[in-house]
């Protein structure tokens, strides 16, 4: 009944609104649905006036003379009649029709699906009739709509079929889009992937760009599942290629055989070359008979060589080519009149540490040792001398043709100045050097080109301690010096600075006798002691026990204090000297002549002390002998009375 209800407050709703629109019909309009009154009218009746019988509930009942079983069979075979679709599912379409915006497809559903004509752009030829996989994004909208995606179907279907390439390691196709920075951007069946330059070729690739919009066979070799990127690999598959051919090849080889290969890469130790598959190296000095500083000045990139097998390993696969091997060995062609004596001009070609390199004709070299560089015994940097692209003559001074092997001199070429040192430099002879050279024990000078002699560090001053030739003098610095000692034999000359001076210790001798004290200044303390500064420039030292002032601390640096002279040693330049002694020995005296003058005191008290025991003893005597006379007398007078 309350459907009933429900029916009637619509049509009341239904009259009311025709009835409002026929108050505002024009003349015409009201002649014109006069002729429709009565049809109208009829309706409204119809409407107003239901049957009596009718059941306004039969929608919730069974309907006609259906049971529930039949209703639910009936059911299922409508609903069998679709497709069952669910979101997230790729499904199959048949295109019905097709306009600018939209292409619709039959996909089985109560309704049709609409698919935007922009994801149909790669099927310019796309008709009706056609089947395309579609993505289920929505089996409904707000409007009841099917929402389906054909670009979302290719994208699922490619990481599908990206990820079974991976798992099974299929070779897939792609198209190379476009070059970015370290390689190139693939596009594999709407997916975008990455080309690495390295994962191109098995030869490095300078130009990336020869390669956009071509397509080319790949291998996946990495899919990060969070970032959904892909990483595809062309090299693998010439790799894969050529190993076979390796195998082959490597088996063929022979040492000594001539191969032609191709320059395929360049680096600072070599150059790699490409036999057809695979790889030889050719080292730099494999390639030339003369000495080249990099192989790009002989050869370039994608040049064609002859080279010669040197070596190989089966296992490693790896080659040692050859190109220099495949010429005469130069020093076959050297001058067959050059011997040991001859002269010989070239340039040089490197400079060491310990000599230097002349190369007479390419590929044949001679040494010259730093030491037949100059008649100078001071060892120097090469570098002072020859310098790399010097043209100069020299000397041939061991030669082996066997060996391949030359030693050269280019000192040779001048007289030697030893020959003529003895009447140049004889003992005691002054002269000015330079100093070239420094050591812990002297400084070695040049007084003329090929000329060196040694200065002891010990000949360098009379007064000052020097304990390194660099607190006197300088590299470079020109010294006046003396030549103490000449060995022409051995080369050796010794000579001197100090002596240029008469020796101040004889003087020194006279003024810093032992005992005598002078004002002094502490230069330097060290654990043992300390450097004290003398009056005219000579320099004391004082042991650490030495130092002790007399209130118990001890002398510090620069600072000045009366010393002792308690050691001098002429030979030795050694002056030794006290502070502690000068106040320790004044104590000294002054405890002695008190105890002198306490001896000297308790002395005369003794001597008292005699004086008046010995008068107090004879005192005593005196009166004892008087008694006893007296005695002697008594005893006499009473002898006589007896008798009496």
């Amino acid at each position: 009944m309350a459907k009933k209800q429900v029916a009637e407050k619509e049509l009341a709703a239904k009259t009311a609104e025709l009835q409002g629109e026929g108050g505002r019909l024009t003349e015409k309009e009201t002649i014109e649905s006069e002729a429709d009154s009565v049809s109208i009218e009829s309706i409204k009746s119809s409407l107003a006036t239901p049957s009596e019988d009718f059941d306004w509930d039969a929608d919730e009942k069974v309907f006609g003379n259906y049971n529930e079983a039949d209703r639910k069979k009936f059911e299922d075979m409508y609903a069998g009649t679709f497709n069952q679709i669910t979101k997230g599912e790729i499904i199959s379409g048949i295109v019905v029709s097709i306009n600018n915006k939209d292409v619709v497809l039959n996909v089985g559903f109560k309704s049709d699906g609409l698919v935007s004509t922009s994801e149909f752009r790669d099927t310019p030829d796309l008709k009706i009739g056609d089947s395309v996989d579609v993505f289920v994004e929505a089996p409904e909208d707000a409007n009841g709509q099917l929402i389906l995606s054909r670009k979302r179907a290719k994208t699922q279907r490619s990481w599908e079929a990206i990820n079974e390439a991976l798992e099974n390691d299929r070779i897939i196709n792609g198209f190379v889009k476009s070059r970015t920075k370290g390689g190139l951007i693939v596009d594999i069946m709407g997916v975008e992937a990455f080309l690495p330059g390295s994962q191109i070729d098995i030869k490095p690739i300078r130009d990336y760009d020869v390669y956009v919009g071509k397509t080319m066979e790949f291998k996946v070799v990495k899919i990060n599942h969070e970032f959904k990127n892909v990483v595809v690999s062309h090299k693998v598959l010439i790799e894969d290629d050529l190993e076979s051919q390796k195998v082959e090849i490597v088996s063929k080889l022979e040492k000594g055989q001539v191969l032609e290969g191709t320059v395929k890469n360049i680096t600072d130790f070599g150059v790699f070359i490409d036999l057809g598959g695979v790889d030889g190296l050719l080292h730099i000095t494999d390639i030339s008979w003369g000495r080249i500083e990099h192989p790009k000045e002989v050869l370039s990139l994608d040049e064609k060589i002859n080279v010669v097998v040197l070596d190989f390993d089966d296992e490693k696969k790896r080659i040692a080519l050859g190109l220099k091997q495949l010429t005469p060995h130069p020093w076959e062609n050297l001058d067959a009149d050059i011997q040991v004596g001859s002269k010989v001009k070239g340039k040089i070609v490197t400079v060491a540490d310990y000599g230097a390199f002349l190369e007479i004709i390419p590929g044949v070299e001679g040494l010259i040792h730093v030491s037949e560089m100059s008649w100078s015994q001071n060892l120097r940097n090469p570098q002072e001398f020859l310098k790399v692209g010097d043209e100069i003559e020299a000397e041939v001074l061991t030669l082996d043709r066997d060996e391949r092997k030359m030693s050269l001199g280019i000192k040779q070429l001048s007289n030697d100045p030893w020959q003529e040192v003895a009447a140049k430099f004889p003992v005691g002879s002054k002269h000015k050097a330079t100093v070239k050279n420094m050591t812990n024990f002297g400084v070695f000078v040049e007084i003329e080109e090929g000329i060196d002699g040694l200065i002891h560090i010990s000949d360098l001053s009379w007064s000052k301690k020097v304990n390194h030739p660099n607190e006197f003098t300088k590299v470079g610095d020109v010294l006046d010096v003396v030549v103490l000692e000449l060995d022409v034999d051995n080369r050796k000359l010794s000579l001197g600075h100090k002596q240029l001076e008469e020796n101040p210790w004889d003087t020194f001798e006279t003024i810093f006798t032992l005992d005598s004290v002078h004002q002094g200044t502490v230069v330097k303390v060290t654990d043992k002691g300390a450097v004290i500064a003398l009056p005219y420039g000579v320099e004391g030292f004082v042991p650490t026990k030495h130092m002790v002032k007399e209130d118990g601390t001890s002398v510090k640096a620069e600072e000045t204090n009366d010393f002792k002279i308690i050691e001098f040693n002429k030979e030795a330049k050694r002056i030794v000297v006290s502070h502690a002694r000068i106040w320790e020995e004044v104590k000294a005296e002054a405890v002695a002549e008190e105890r002198a003058t306490k001896k000297k005191e308790a002395k005369a008290a003794v001597t008292a002390v005699k004086k008046v025991k010995d008068s107090v003893e004879k005192s005593t005597l005196g009166d004892l002998d008087v008694l006893a006379q007296l005695k002697s007398q008594l005893e006499g007078e009473e002898s006589k009375a007896k008798k009496g």
